[in-house]
């Protein structure tokens, strides 16, 4: 195996590490602000799994087509409110997570000052 090819293979396992970082990191910042916000209920450990991927996704989603990162604290007001978007809209995609709007837009100040003391990038 020539090194380019033994830095490509470095670099995927690199990508596929830091994706699992991030989902990680999103599950645990999202039980962390659903514990703390009335109105936010995730219902089991698969629920909160599957909503950290769902989240993830409509993250890299946002970014890619807007350039704008779904992060309260990221990008001002423009990104608060998308993160409280984005948790309310993805428990059209997950069964057994349910948050009102209110609910959202106190679990969208939670989410940013959870993740912003978590420690890493979480950026891809």
């Amino acid at each position: 195996m020539s090194e380019a090819q033994g830095n490509q293979t470095r670099s995927g396992a690199s990508t596929a590490w830091q994706i699992i970082g991030r989902l990680v990191a999103s599950a645990v910042v999202l039980a962390i602000t659903a514990f703390f916000t009335p109105g936010f209920t995730i219902n089991s450990f698969w629920t909160l799994a599957i909503a950290a991927v769902v989240l993830t996704v409509i993250d890299y989603l946002i970014i890619k087509f807007t350039g704008l990162h779904a992060s309260p604290f990221g990008k001002g007001f423009v990104g608060f409110a998308l993160a409280a978007i984005v948790l309310y809209v993805t428990q059209f995609f997950v069964a057994g997570y349910s948050i009102s709007w209110i609910a959202a837009i106190i679990g969208a100040l939670i989410y940013g000052v959870v993740d912003y003391f978590i420690p890493g990038n979480q950026s891809m």
